[in-house]
């Protein structure tokens, strides 16, 4: 009889045990598991929000589950590797912190140039590198379009769009950078009526304030709608092509430039830029 209700103890302290075991592992697991993700993004900047977005969105799409998965079970090398496919990220680095959360740290590249080329459209950071250009990552930044080639690549034209961005009357005045090749690169302002012709990307200061004298000695009298295009490429003068007007020929009217002093646009009315 003894030796029976031992029996019913032991068996009784075994299910305990079991019991016990079930409940601290499924403690152990729920404390284990990823409990979120959190996107830190290095070197703060403007795009943040977009490149968290981005970075969200890809995490989404990841194939392996991680949110209420294993911490064991999440291969952050595999992560990374998998995050650094998409050109929109310099680096990434997948760690998880105390509290059970992993933290994507993200050097996020950062676009310069939307460029159009052909039926494409992407962006380019500082070094030329390409980005696709998808809704998760839109980023306000200077249009370009062109006859683009390895020999003349989108980032050619990186000094002019800076210049422009930097100066605050031709970046209200710029809608568009369009490349016929390295010689002649076009301004399309969003004022109707004619292009700039700004030549190369040398001696911006100095076709700058060419381009200015123009607008506020000739263009008052002469009419927005005068001239089809204005080159300042040439060093000392700005050559002005007449629009054409029914069978008449155009004509080269040259300004030398003389008084180039600093000037301000006058009022002018801005239209959207279609292209």
């Amino acid at each position: 009889m003894a030796k029976k209700i031992l029996g019913w103890v032991i068996l009784t302290l075994l299910l305990a045990y079991i019991i016990s075991a079930g409940i601290w592992a499924h403690a152990e697991a729920s404390r284990n598991s990823c409990k979120g993700i959190k996107v830190q993004i290095v070197e703060a900047n403007s795009t943040d929000s977009v490149t968290r977005r981005g970075v969200m969105n890809e995490i989404n799409r990841y194939p392996e589950k991680i949110v209420g998965a294993q911490i064991p079970s999440i291969n952050t090398k595999k992560l990374e590797q998998y995050l650094k496919t998409f050109p929109q990220f310099e680096d990434v680095v997948c760690s998880f912190t105390t509290s059970g959360h992993l933290n994507v740290k993200v050097i996020p590249m950062v676009p310069e140039l939307r460029v159009f080329e052909d039926s494409a459209s992407y962006y380019i950071n500082k070094d030329g590198k390409k980005m696709a250009s998808k809704a998760s990552f839109f980023v306000d930044v200077p249009v370009v379009s062109g006859n683009f080639s390895e020999t003349f690549p989108p980032s050619h034209l990186l000094p002019v769009t800076r210049f422009i961005s930097r100066d605050p009357v031709l970046n209200k005045l710029v809608g568009m950078v369009y490349a016929e090749d390295q010689d002649n690169i076009i301004l399309v302002p969003r004022i109707h009526g004619h292009v700039i012709n700004f030549g190369d990307t040398n001696r911006l200061g100095e076709k700058r304030r060419a381009l200015m004298a123009v607008y506020k000695k000739v263009m008052p009298y002469k009419g927005w709608d005068e001239y089809d295009t204005i080159s300042v490429k040439f060093r000392g003068q700005v050559v002005a092509t007449r629009r054409i007007k029914g069978n008449q020929k155009p004509q080269i009217v040259d300004f030398e430039e003389r008084d180039m002093e600093e000037a301000t646009l006058p009022d002018l009315t801005y239209t959207e830029n279609q292209n």
